[in-house]
C-alpha cells in the first residue's frame, strides 16, 4: 500500500510542479502511460536485474507473443469455419482471397510456435538463476501451469487447419490417453467428442483454443505478474557488490521496448519468408507414413518406441511433471542465489551432465533399435513388466544413484545436484525429440 501511495504522490507532485500539464493532450497521454507502466513495474528496479544476459527479456517476449496470438487469432476468426466440411476450404479462402490473409495466418503460426519455445526458455531461465526460492515458490508452480496452458492451447490450434498433418498428429497424440488404466478410453472419448477425431473434436478444440484457454492464460498470467511484483521482482544476483536502484522508466522500459521491436521484426520476417504448413485436406481413411504427433510431443512418441506405452506415455511424463512442480519445495542449503547455474561448480556439472546424458541417450536409441528391435529384454514376462516396470525402476534407481553420487562424491550441494539432475533429464528429452523430428522415417524406422 505504501508503494502505491508513493507512486500516486510522485504523479501528484509532477502535476503540481508543472512538469506534467494535465491540460495538454500529450501530457495526459504520458500520465496515463506512466501510471500503467508503474502498475506493471515497480518505480525503482535493481540495476543488476535489468542486464540483458540476466533474463534475456524472455518473460516480456512471451507477453508480446501472447498479445500477437490474440490479435491475429481474432482476425482469423472472421473467416474460419469450425466444421470438417468447410474448415479446410476456409483456410484456402483466407490464404488466396483475403487481403493479407496468408501473412496473418503465418504470423499466428510462427508466433504460436515461438511462444512454446520462449515460455519453456523462460521457465528454464528462472530455474537456472534459482528464481524459485522463498516468496517465489508458488509462482514457479504458476509458471509451470502457464507453460502447460500454452502447450495445450497450441495443441488445440494444431487441428484447426483440418489437413492431413493436423488430423493425424492429433489422432496420434490423443491416442496416448488410451493407455491410462481404467479411465483412459473414457477421457479420450470426452476430449474427442467420440471414438475418433471428427466434427465434434474440431468444434471442441476450436472452443478450447479460442475461448477457454485464452481466458485461463490471461487470468493466470495476471496472477503471475502480481506474484512477481509481490516477491520484489526478478531475483537479484547474490554478490557482494552494491545493490544500486535505478528508475524503471526509462532504464527497464526502454530495453523492453527494444526487445519487443526485435522480436516483432523476427516474427514478421519469418512470416514473410516461410508460409505456415498446409497439406492436403484431412482424410480419415488414409494415414500418412509416418504419422507423427505435434513436435512438442515427439519426445514422448519416441519414448513409446522403446518402452511400454503405459510408462512412456503416462507414468514417465506424469512423474517428470510432479518432480518439476516440487522443485521449489525441496530443502535447500541456501536460497535466492540469482546467479546463472548457481556456482562455477554447478555450471561444470551441468555441462558434463548434458554431454554424458546426450551421448548415453543416443547410444540407448541405437542399441535398442538394432539389437533389441522388439524392445523386450525379458520375453518370458508380461510386456508391462519386462518393457515397462523393470526399465522404469532401473532408470529411476540410476537417477537417484546419480544424485547421491553428486552429493557424496562430487561435493555438490542440493541446489547444484538437483540442477544437474534436471539438466540430465532435459537433455534426454531434447535428444528424443530431435530424433523423433528428424530421424524417424516410414514406419517410424530410424533413418540417417
Amino acid at each position: 500500500m505504501d508503494r502505491k501511495e508513493n507512486i500516486f504522490k510522485r504523479i501528484k507532485n509532477s502535476v503540481s510542479d508543472g512538469s506534467i500539464n494535465p491540460s495538454s493532450d500529450r501530457d495526459r497521454i504520458l500520465l496515463v502511460l506512466k501510471s500503467l507502466i508503474l502498475h506493471l513495474h515497480p518505480p525503482m528496479v535493481n540495476e543488476k536485474t535489468i542486464k540483458f544476459n540476466h533474463t534475456f527479456g524472455l518473460g516480456g517476449m512471451a507477453v508480446v507473443l501472447i498479445c500477437l496470438q490474440f490479435i491475429t487469432g481474432l482476425l482469423l476468426r472472421f473467416t474460419y469455419a469450425p466444421f470438417p466440411g468447410s474448415a479446410y476450404d476456409s483456410i484456402l479462402h483466407l490464404q488466396s482471397t483475403v487481403l493479407f490473409g496468408q501473412l496473418i495466418r503465418n504470423i499466428h503460426h510462427w508466433s504460436g510456435l515461438l511462444l512454446v519455445i520462449i515460455t519453456s526458455l523462460h521457465l528454464l531461465r528462472v530455474f537456472f538463476t534459482s528464481g524459485f526460492h522463498g516468496k517465489r515458490q508458488f509462482n514457479w508452480v504458476i509458471g509451470v501451469c502457464l507453460l502447460l496452458l500454452v502447450v495445450f492451447s497450441n495443441f488445440t490450434g494444431y487441428l484447426l487447419p483440418w489437413d492431413q498433418l493436423a488430423y493425424w498428429a492429433v489422432t496420434v497424440a490423443t491416442g496416448m490417453l488410451e493407455y491410462i488404466p481404467i479411465i483412459g478410453t473414457g477421457l479420450m472419448e470426452i476430449l474427442l467428442g467420440g471414438k475418433q477425431v471428427g466434427s465434434s473434436t474440431l468444434l471442441i478444440f476450436y472452443n478450447l483454443h479460442t475461448g477457454i484457454f485464452p481466458i485461463l492464460i490471461i487470468l493466470i498470467m495476471a496472477f503471475h505478474f502480481w506474484r512477481v511484483r509481490k516477491a520484489g521482482g526478478v531475483v537479484v544476483p547474490a554478490d557482494k557488490s552494491e545493490n544500486k536502484m535505478v528508475p524503471a522508466v526509462p532504464n527497464l522500459v526502454a530495453k523492453e521496448f527494444v526487445v519487443m521491436l526485435v522480436l516483432l521484426a523476427f516474427v514478421f520476417l519469418l512470416a514473410l519468408i516461410f508460409d505456415a504448413p498446409l497439406l492436403e485436406k484431412a482424410n480419415p481413411a488414409f494415414s500418412p507414413n509416418p504419422a507423427k504427433a505435434p513436435w512438442y510431443f515427439l519426445g514422448i512418441q519416441e519414448l513409446m518406441l522403446h518402452f511400454h506405452p503405459l510408462f512412456s506415455a503416462i507414468i514417465i511424463p506424469i512423474t517428470s511433471l510432479i518432480f518439476l512442480l516440487l522443485i521449489p519445495y525441496f530443502l535447500y542449503e541456501t536460497e535466492d542465489n540469482g546467479v546463472w547455474f548457481y556456482s562455477g561448480k554447478g555450471k561444470q556439472l551441468a555441462i558434463r551432465s548434458a554431454v554424458i546424458s546426450g551421448a548415453a541417450s543416443l547410444a540407448f536409441i541405437l542399441i535398442n533399435e538394432f539389437l533389441f528391435k522388439s524392445g523386450k529384454l525379458l520375453g518370458f514376462l508380461p510386456d508391462e513388466i519386462s518393457n515397462g516396470l523393470i526399465p522404469f525402476i532401473i532408470f529411476m534407481s540410476g537417477f537417484y544413484g546419480f544424485y547421491k553420487f553428486l552429493i557424496n562424491k562430487k561435493g555438490a550441494n542440493k541446489n547444484e545436484a538437483i540442477q544437474t539432475l534436471v539438466v540430465s533429464i532435459l537433455t534426454v528429452f531434447i535428444v528424443l525429440t530431435i530424433v523423433g523430428i528428424f530421424f524417424r522415417g516410414k514406419g517410424m524406422a530410424l533413418t540417417f
